[in-house]
């Protein structure tokens, strides 16, 4: 078939539009997942103390993939426009002339050379990338089980506010859940992971340090006014309704976290489905001028 038939100049169409999609589509992923590793609500040291952040190592692979779509992308739109020898095609006098001396032949035997290289090598690293987005999307989704509220809740009681540390690392990610931890109690109006009742019914390592007269739970849990400051301490530590958070923060611990992974799994998969399509059809290109 002739590379200037309408079928192969219709199929060429349809692959610079496949692969400009796939570029857009790399950088979107790109943007995506940068969004999420940057941590916007301060959730990362929650799920680096469980020691199972491979969310966030999903994340991070989505990058990398997003990178390497946008650059296939482009080889893949060079190839197609110019379909020339020294990318993905050849032009088609080298498929139809005869030989007509050791010159030509040589020089069509190194052009057929170069066509398969790059062919394959294209393949090649257009499957390597399809491997690596599809582990970060099957990372991102089965891990979305993992964020329990008795994961978060075993958490807090082992970490916040914790006196002793076993090791510098220890003291670290005890200073990260604590902080973090404050922080969500203080924005998102909350207490606890189920709510206040979590610093009264199970032992704690905020227990051991403070009595339960004075911190029946930290007064973070308290509902502040505009200075943050309690508007009434002791209406707080009594457990009168309006003066302290009686709703617990798994909600906006999980929410987020959820709502990105399923964004980095999902729109993965979207990628890799019409990835594989354009996948096809480029092979089917080759083909036809091939043959």
């Amino acid at each position: 078939m002739a590379k200037t038939d309408n079928g192969i100049r219709i199929c060429q169409g349809l692959l610079i539009l496949g692969n400009v999609v796939i570029g857009m589509c790399g950088i979107a992923l790109t943007a995506e997942c940068i969004f999420f590793v940057s941590d916007p609500h301060g959730l990362y040291p929650l799920l680096e103390a469980t020691e199972n952040d491979d969310i966030y190592a999903a994340a991070w692979i989505g990058i990398f993939v997003g990178f390497a779509l946008l650059a296939l992308s482009i080889l893949g739109i060079i190839g197609v426009m110019k379909s020339n020898k020294t990318l993905l095609l050849v032009e088609e006098k080298w498929r139809h002339e005869n030989c007509k001396g050791n010159t030509e032949k040589t020089e069509r035997d190194s052009a057929e050379k170069g066509r398969e290289a790059v062919k394959q090598t294209y393949i090649i690293l257009m499957l390597i990338t399809y491997a690596f987005e599809m582990a970060s999307c099957i990372t991102a989704a089965t891990h979305r089980d993992f964020l329990t509220p008795n994961l978060f809740l075993k958490q807090m009681l082992e970490r916040y506010l914790k006196s002793d540390a076993d090791n510098n690392n220890d003291k670290w990610m005890t200073e990260g859940v604590t902080k973090t931890w404050d922080n969500l109690m203080l924005q998102n109006q909350c207490c606890g992971v189920n709510g206040p009742s979590d610093w009264q019914e199970y032992t704690s390592a905020f227990r051991v340090t403070h009595n339960d007269a004075d911190y029946p739970w930290p007064h973070n849990c308290c509902v502040m006014d505009n200075r943050g400051e309690p508007i009434n301490l002791d209406g707080c530590k009594l457990g009168v309704p309006g003066f302290y958070n009686s709703n617990g923060c798994y909600d906006a611990i999980s929410g987020p976290l959820n709502r990105q992974a399923w964004g980095v799994a999902w729109f993965g998969f979207a990628i890799l489905c019409w990835t594989f399509c354009v996948l096809l059809g480029t092979m089917f290109y080759w083909s036809r001028i091939a043959y």
